[in-house]
């Protein structure tokens, strides 16, 4: 079959032992996703037994986020130069030695590395499962198999919170980080039987400034938005912004000037790719987010056991999993664009209910609400997003396209991480603040003891233990002021997810300029690519 006789209704075509070769993708997507979501439940544990700040738990949370996010770009046009399975092969071997790290750290600083270097073996094994995926299936069925890939990609991170509190029920923090090892040595030897063996393509060249550019760029970033508030680290959060700044635009300068680019603008200006792009890193990290912070709130505010707070996010994978098959069904039919606002739609309503029903109380079913909510609407948007990225670029781009679609999940997750982390704390520690400076023995207060209370929960919880006559006046003082930060931060979730939704409507094309942009997509080869 010619790409010429391709057509809507095409099934297209799949490699030998379709099943078996998805089945070893999704092991090692799964992998890198279950990774990605084993420390939140983990948070208020490991604060206390590192007396961790709230920041330092934040930069635990998104470190795996960072290194994935900062080197998916430069990994997946390796993986088009040097073979895909390789990169595959190297990703699964680099995860044992992160997870051992991280599984027998001490310092909180320690820990944060170790996750950085998970995600950065993540970022060599992760983009190329996409990229696959993209070169050996074709038309609906490639459809299928990114809906089968993102769905239960996606569960299986959801899946990791209850993984994390049943370990936590009988193990300490440790297990967390260690229960992946088994999963990686069955993912290693799946991708190495069964994942076809590709040599590369010697024509790709290879942009190694640019690579090394849009590492700088993604850490600065993501680290200059967890530090700002931090009052100590004003000039910190000023150098890092001015460094991402300056390497955003050296690298987009260069990308535009340069023969073969690492990140090709010709391609990203299409609106079938970047609107897509836009939208997945909205719809991604408004899961990781939601997740991040309900973690913290369900155990600290609601007082939930680790395996009870981890339980209820399998309501999200169970949501995914179901959505997903319609998802790609909706997309065949009436487009990505209206699937993916469908998605938005889902989403907000989740948030909504976090935003209005959590409070000091809220029942057990509020939480499922939400979570099933967003869950769905994650599993509605992630096939249309992901889809059209990867049928807005020729099969020698796939790496340029399953590197965005990382990209847009953990640059999505360490960016909206990292926001609604920094209003979280803020807004935390300005009511605890507030509460001790309008309490009748403020006096009494030494600046070290304010200090330690608006460090973080789990360090206010620890000052209550010591000081058990003043045990119930903090952990309420605290419980009060986490709720504040929680609020704000779904607050901004909202109108992040609203602006997501508006760029979609405006600027993606209907369906039927969708399906002409993607048949002329599907017949380009290395040639200069078409306006959109």
């Amino acid at each position: 079959m010619t790409s010429t006789d391709v057509t809507v209704k095409d099934e297209g075509t799949a490699p030998d032992r379709a099943g078996l070769v998805l089945t070893a993708l999704i092991l090692v997507a799964g992998v890198a996703n279950i990774n990605l979501a084993v420390a939140n439940v983990a948070l208020p544990d490991i604060g206390k037994a590192l007396d961790a700040s709230s920041t330092q738990l934040n930069l635990i949370a998104v470190g795996y986020s960072l290194g994935l996010a900062a080197s998916v770009l430069y990994f997946g046009v390796l993986g088009d130069r040097f073979g895909r399975k390789r990169l595959l092969i190297y990703g699964m071997v680099l995860t044992l030695p992160a997870s051992l790290i991280a599984g027998f750290a001490t310092d909180p600083n320690v820990l944060f590395c170790a996750r950085v270097l998970g995600g950065i073996s993540a970022g060599l094994a992760y983009p190329t499962t996409l990229a696959i995926i993209t070169a050996l299936w074709t038309g609906a069925r490639r459809t299928k198999a990114i809906a089968a890939w993102s769905a239960l990609g996606g569960a299986i991170s959801a899946t990791g919170p209850v993984l994390s509190g049943a370990l936590l029920e009988k193990f300490d923090w440790h297990s967390v980080f260690l229960v992946t090892l088994p999963l990686a040595v069955v993912a290693l030897a799946s991708a190495w039987f069964l994942v076809p063996r590709d040599g590369g393509d010697q024509a790709v060249a290879v942009d190694n400034l640019g690579g090394v550019l849009s590492i700088v760029f993604v850490g600065a970033t993501v680290l200059a938005i967890n530090f700002a508030p931090m009052g100590d680290m004003t000039t910190a959060v000023w150098t890092l912004a001015a460094v991402a700044a300056i390497t955003a635009l050296v690298f987009v300068w260069r990308q535009l000037r340069i023969k073969v680019p690492l990140y090709d603008f010709r391609i990203a200006k299409r609106p079938t790719f970047w609107v897509a792009a836009v939208g997945g890193i909205v719809v991604f990290g408004t899961l990781m987010g939601a997740m991040f912070i309900g973690q913290q709130y369900l155990q600290n505010v609601l007082g939930y056991s680790t395996l009870a707070a981890g339980a209820l996010a399998l309501p999200a994978a169970a949501a995914m999993i179901v959505v997903a098959p319609q998802s790609a069904k909706l997309v065949e039919s009436i487009g990505s664009r209206f699937t993916l606002l469908i998605g938005y739609g889902f989403i907000i309503g989740g948030l909504l209910i976090s935003l209005t029903l959590w409070g000091d109380t809220a029942s057990m079913w509020s939480v499922i609400a939400a979570y099933v909510l967003i869950g769905a609407g994650v599993g509605f948007a992630g096939t249309p997003a992901s889809h059209s990225l990867t049928g807005s670029v020729p099969v020698s781009r796939a790496g340029m396209a399953s590197s965005t679609s990382d990209l847009q999940r953990d640059l999505g997750g360490a960016i909206m991480q990292s926001i609604l982390g920094a209003i979280l704390t803020a807004g935390y520690a300005k009511a605890l603040t507030e509460s001790i400076q309008g309490s009748p023995n403020a006096e009494q207060v030494t600046s070290q003891t304010q200090t330690a209370l608006t460090k973080s929960f789990a360090s206010a919880a620890d000052l209550a233990q010591r000081y058990p006559q003043y045990e119930k006046q903090i952990i309420s003082a605290a419980r009060d002021a986490f709720v504040t930060g929680d609020t704000r931060a779904y607050a901004a979730a909202i109108v992040i997810v609203g602006f997501g939704a508006l760029v979609v409507f405006l600027f993606y094309p209907n369906a039927h300029k969708e399906r002409e942009a993607m048949r002329r997509y599907a017949t380009e080869r290395d040639t200069e690519p078409e306006q959109a």
